[in-house]
């Protein structure tokens, strides 16, 4: 085992379960700031893979704004911050629909690589041009619909936090 995986499956580790504590916390905050911690550990193996531009997108849009703008429509719609018990789900059809579509991803990673070695291709890591000609001539529909989906969501969240959207006026 070289340092790189090491460092992969030590990562990997600290982003599983900072991820089982968003799931499992009965604090809306908390599972924000575990939330941080996962997505954090997930640019910290991108770092170890080499794909610096991917690991600063990571923390700049997922980490930086992503969670911001979860926390802040925390506070917005005057959720309650503090443990709450409604946030108790039933777990047994989370574990299974949880355990069932983990089980369905590695059978498809396993299917796709079948535990071989996957060479490098011939583009030189950290190659933010070669990525940006791919994302927008062979990735551009799914790039838009992405778009479209954050300003649907922008949408969502200004309605959610006015109170006086819907009601009737007198």
């Amino acid at each position: 085992m070289t340092v790189t995986d090491v460092l992969v499956c030590a990562l990997g580790a600290v982003s599983l379960g900072a991820a089982l504590r968003v799931v499992t916390s009965k604090h809306l905050v908390r599972a924000g700031l575990w939330l941080v911690v996962a997505l954090g550990s997930l640019a910290g193996v991108y770092l170890v893979l080499t794909a610096e531009l991917l690991a600063w997108v990571q923390v700049l849009i997922y980490v930086g704004a992503v969670v911001v703008l979860m926390l802040f429509a925390v506070m917005l719609t005057r959720a309650p911050i503090g443990p709450s018990d409604d946030l108790d789900r039933a777990k047994v059809p989370g574990v299974l629909i949880g355990g069932g579509a983990g089980l369905g991803l590695a059978a498809v990673l396993v299917d796709a690589y079948r535990w071989r070695e996957v060479g490098l291709s011939d583009v030189e890591p950290g190659d933010a041009g070669a990525m940006g000609r791919e994302v927008f001539t062979s990735w551009v529909l799914p790039f838009e619909l992405l778009s479209v989906l954050l300003l649907a969501a922008l949408i969502g969240a200004i309605v959610v936090s006015r109170p006086d959207v819907g009601q009737r006026s007198r």
